[in-house]
């Protein structure tokens, strides 16, 4: 892995150097196979170091999630041992024994709980391997008896990863037919992408027997086919023989065995590593399309906020100068954009704020706080009944006194007072929050904003005093003189008319309009009746009806509005629901809707109630009077009898019709003229005095507040954002400098082609079907098209070149050669394009046992 050891440190180092985080996503090496199969060692030859637990039976008895990292100096640290070093790999083998038996006990238990360990390496890459408990049938000690289930569940737990390259460990002397190993990667793996088959124990094969066919991938083939390793005995494990002795050694082997040396090159441990090496470049280089455009989106990001802080220096005045002046402008521009409106990108589409809200104020909160402050019509209708009584006094009133009438029109009008008040506060509440919001860039600075902020708010503050007077006057206006003669009015002949008419047909005739549609739930029915989900309400001046949804095609009720009236639901404290609720309800207790005594309708916020309250206000729904009862004293007693008496007097009742109606006629000219003028002086007093000072007198006050060089010091924060910045601008622009390099620096394998590897659920399922074991004597291969790596064997050569001797084989000669070879020369390879006919008749045999 040299090659690809600098350029991946390279490009992580542009980031963990500038401390930015990167992810490359680098795939996970698992190791699977049976017991005692030599998965630890193909682990211990990566690392170069022997640190992993020996012995016979099960030693590997819980994941370990070995991360290789690349380092100045050589050292292991454990997970559950934060902090600590780890130089002696001996102590690191002792730990992981230690910390094995502290999870699963010493007797053979097993656990999927993972030991993690980090080896820092300078001769290693950053990638993560998998040492996986064998595979076992037969549960001892401590194991349970589903001990096989346990183990497969924990493989698959890291062999399902797409980013995991799977291993499959099979010593030569065993069935290769029967590997378990192969049969789990092939259900998490069909395609075969990532599997790469591993060939150990080649060296403890019977002799005369070898595993050329299943090397060179005619024997069961699979996809990447198979690599073998020989790996150090037991014996040379207890004799502390030295890994790179070990591959020596087995690059001694292969190249002296005569199965084995015509592709030695594609055998041993270092070729092995080799494959990864290749399939981690594939993975990188299929990684870079996706790295390389996350990096050039948030170099778009950073670019502009960057460019104002290349050139930033701390301490020049002039800079900072100017950095104030473009930020009082950009307050100017965003407080005019907020309040009058606009189209830009950076409109709110999650509320509504500033001028939208302002707006909603003025045309539906003023006018619902209007109705809700008028007097219940009972109250009012005694109010009127005392006023005329009291104004006769001793004598019988022949004719409908006009000073009641104004008496009771100018307590209507003082009723104003508090509404428009309420307005006012409203407005300027929404403004403070329109100030913050603009003042929100000039967070780099908090001494200027909190100054600025200042200033607006007390100049707001100032102007709302002078609006609250100037909006009372024009209500003291209304109080000093009342204008029958207005056109609108109504007049005392018409109001007697009027309530002639009403008495006679008893009811009012109203069009019956649409004012309102939108989506509300009905609160408290329950889920089984229809209730707890959104329907579509449409509203007129008559009923409200409800609809399953916008097409108004299924209607579920309608719902007339006579004497019906509003009221707030307040909601338990034991409510999970975060919806706001108001009723619908009949003073008298009746029924409103099938067997429930009040409508109880939500919405998602409390604008949306306040503005379907105002709609209900149009139909002639008003909310519900919340009236102050007295001690019980006995002249609250008196007043309620004589009021009771004075309902049975016909001429009083005609006059109490008759003022109530001119009342009634003059509040609706002053209200009207409320809601006009209250808005226009809270526009002129305020909001627009408060735009011309931000644009005129802002920067003036702020530099007569004090020190301008303690205004624009840049906050803690700011300062290391900034610098934060700057480092990930610089990564980003270097991430992209070196991902080309890699792109130049390396080279992609193509993915070798598909090969029939149905052998492996029939194989495994059916033993009698299975193909001879390796260890058997060795027969012609069949004519399987394909090997490792896409290449055919060499050709002998031309020359009668004995062979060399096979070492540890007594005689020192060749094997024993089939029948019809000459003697004295080494028997050519089976290749697939010329079979010999002895080949070509057994090549039928050798399919039917596949």
């Amino acid at each position: 892995m040299d090659n690809l050891i600098p350029i991946v440190n390279k490009l992580q180092d542009a980031f963990t150097s500038l401390g930015v985080h990167m992810q490359l996503d680098l795939p996970q090496i698992a190791v699977v196979g049976g017991q005692s199969a030599g998965k630890s060692s193909v682990l211990e030859n990566f690392v170069g170091k022997d640190f992993l637990p020996r012995g016979s039976g099960i030693v590997t008895r819980r994941p370990l999630i070995l991360q290789l990292i690349h380092g100045v100096t050589e050292y292991g640290e454990f997970l559950h041992c934060k902090g600590k070093k780890f130089l002696n790999f001996d102590e690191i083998r002792k730990e992981i024994e230690d910390e094995t038996d502290r999870v699963t006990g010493s007797n053979k238990g097993i656990s999927n709980i993972p030991i993690n360990l980090r080896v820092y390496s300078p001769h290693v890459l950053n990638l993560t391997l998998i040492d996986l408990p064998g595979l076992t049938k037969v549960a001892i000690g401590d194991q349970p008896v589903d001990i096989e289930q346990q183990i497969k569940q924990m493989i698959f737990q890291f062999i399902r990863k797409e980013t995991c390259l799977i291993l499959a460990v099979t010593p030569a002397n065993t069935d290769l037919a029967n590997s378990d190993a192969l049969k789990l990667a092939k259900e998490v793996d069909p395609q075969g992408v990532r599997t790469i088959g591993v060939i150990t124990k080649l060296d403890l094969m019977d002799e005369g027997t070898d595993a050329r066919d299943i090397l060179e991938n005619k024997l069961l083939p699979l996809r990447r086919g198979y690599i073998g390793v020989v790996n150090r005995s037991q014996k040379d494990i207890e004799g502390r023989k030295d890994i790179h002795q070990a591959l020596a050694a087995e690059r001694k082997f292969f190249l002296s065995h005569s199965s084995y040396r015509h592709m030695a090159d594609r055998l041993g441990t270092p070729y092995l590593q080799r494959v990864l090496n290749q399939q981690l470049t594939n993975h990188i280089r299929d990684t870079l399309p996706g790295l390389r455009d996350k990096l050039q989106k948030q170099m778009l990001t950073l670019e502009k906020e960057v460019e104002e802080f290349k050139h930033f220096q701390p301490g020049d005045a002039s800079i900072k100068t100017k950095a104030m002046l473009q930020m009082i402008q950009q307050l100017q521009s965003d407080f005019e954009r907020t309040i009058e409106g606009s189209g830009s990108a950076l409109v709110n589409t999650n509320e509504l704020s500033g001028g939208a809200k302002i707006n909603r104020i003025f045309h539906e909160r003023l006018r619902f706080e209007i109705v809700k402050m008028a007097c219940d019509e009972k109250e009012l209708r005694r109010e009127i009944s005392f006023a005329i009584r009291n104004i006769h006094g001793i004598r019988v009133g022949l004719f409908t006194p006009d000073m009641a009438f104004e008496a009771i029109v100018k307590r209507q009008i003082a009723l104003l007072k508090e509404p428009v008040i309420k307005c006012v506060d409203l407005v300027v509440q929404e403004l403070s929050v329109v100030v913050r919001m603009c003042t929100a860039k000039m967070g780099r600075y908090p001494r200027l904003r909190e100054e600025t902020e200042r200033i607006i708010t007390t100049h707001v503050r100032q102007r709302e005093h002078s609006c609250k007077e100037q909006i009372l006057l024009l209500i003291d206006f209304e109080l000093a003189y009342m204008n029958t003669n207005h056109e609108d009015f109504i007049g005392f002949a018409n109001a007697q008319n009027k309530s002639e008419n009403a008495n006679k047909t008893g009811t009012r005739q109203l069009g019956n309009q649409v004012i309102r549609k939108g989506h509300m739930v009905i609160q408290n029915l329950g889920i089984m009746k229809g209730g707890s989900r959104p329907y579509w309400f449409v509203l007129t001046s008559e009923s409200i009806s409800w609809y399953k949804d916008e097409d108004e095609k299924e209607k579920k009720f309608m719902l007339p509005l006579d004497g019906l009236k509003l009221r707030d639901i307040e909601q338990g404290f034991m409510s999970m629901s975060r919806r706001v609720t108001f009723a619908l309800f009949s003073p008298d207790g009746r029924n409103v809707y099938k067997d429930y005594k009040q409508l109880e309708l939500s919405c998602e916020t409390v604008e949306d109630v306040e503005s379907w309250k105002a709609s209900f206000l149009r139909a002639g729904v008003y909310p519900e009077k919340q009236e102050t009862q007295e001690n019980g004293d006995e002249e609250g007693q008196e007043q309620k009898s004589t009021s009771e008496e004075s309902s049975s007097d016909p001429q009083l009742e005609r006059q109490v019709e008759t003022i109530r109606n001119l009342v009634d006629s003059y509040m609706k000219i002053v209200t009207k003229t409320t809601r006009d003028m209250v808005p226009k002086a809270i526009m002129m007093l305020i909001i627009n005095n408060a735009k011309d000072f931000i644009n005129g007198e802002l920067l003036a006050h702020l530099y007569a507040s004090g020190d301008q060089a303690q205004m624009m010091e840049e906050s803690a924060e700011s300062a290391t954002r900034r610098e934060e910045m700057l480092r990930m601008y610089r990564a980003c622009k270097d991430a992209l400098q070196i991902i080309g390099d890699v792109s130049m620096a390396t080279v992609s394998s193509p993915l070798p082609p598909p090969v029939k590897n149905d052998w492996l659920p029939s194989g495994l399922d059916n033993p009698r079907l299975s193909p001879p074991s390796p260890g058997g004597p060795r027969k012609p291969a069949p004519t399987v098209q394909g090997s490792l790596g896409g290449r055919n064997p060499p050709l002998p050569p031309a020359t009668g070149r004995p062979a060399p001797a096979i070492p540890n084989r007594p005689g020192g000669g060749a094997p024993p050669l089939p029948g019809g070879r000459p003697g004295g020369a080494l028997p050519p390879p089976m290749l697939p394009s010329s079979c010999t006919p002895r080949t070509a008749q057994k090549t039928p045999k050798r399919r039917g046992q596949l």
